[in-house]
């Protein structure tokens, strides 16, 4: 059995949440899910160019762990772009729930919904969110 995932902080969701091949019928698609922590590594490494380790800290996450998933979201995005293929973005896994911190105003994507547990910045109680 492997061990619990850490809350991931990140900044919000995207602007637009799909993407997909002009011309192409949305019925004939296949599509391609970067989840929400998988999309603000992205962001952090590619569009502000942060280096690893700042980037690590600030979703609150191990270095190693940041790699990995930027590894993971720069394999999807080209797998979309390469094969033509449709980008939904937030399609985070069924397991996964999206927390707000009313007090920091941080937003993190936990593990296990169901539990509410308390943000892990400030410990006070966490909302739903729709990012």
């Amino acid at each position: 059995m492997s061990r619990p995932k850490n809350p991931r902080r990140i900044s919000g969701g995207p602007v637009a949440a799909y993407f997909k091949p002009r011309g192409v019928p949305m019925g004939e698609l296949e599509e391609v899910m970067l989840t929400l922590d998988e999309f603000e590594a992205l962001r952090l490494a590619d569009l502000d160019g942060m280096y690893q380790l700042e980037a690590s800290e600030v979703m609150g996450i191990s270095r190693q762990t940041f790699a990995r998933m930027v590894e993971i979201a720069r394999h999807k995005v080209a797998d979309a772009i390469v094969n033509g293929k449709a980008l939904v973005i937030g399609g985070n896994s069924a397991e996964e729930g999206v927390k707000y911190c009313s007090t920091c105003e941080q937003v993190w994507v936990h593990a296990a919904p169901e539990d509410n547990p308390p943000c892990p910045d400030c410990g006070h109680e966490l909302d739903e969110t729709s990012v």
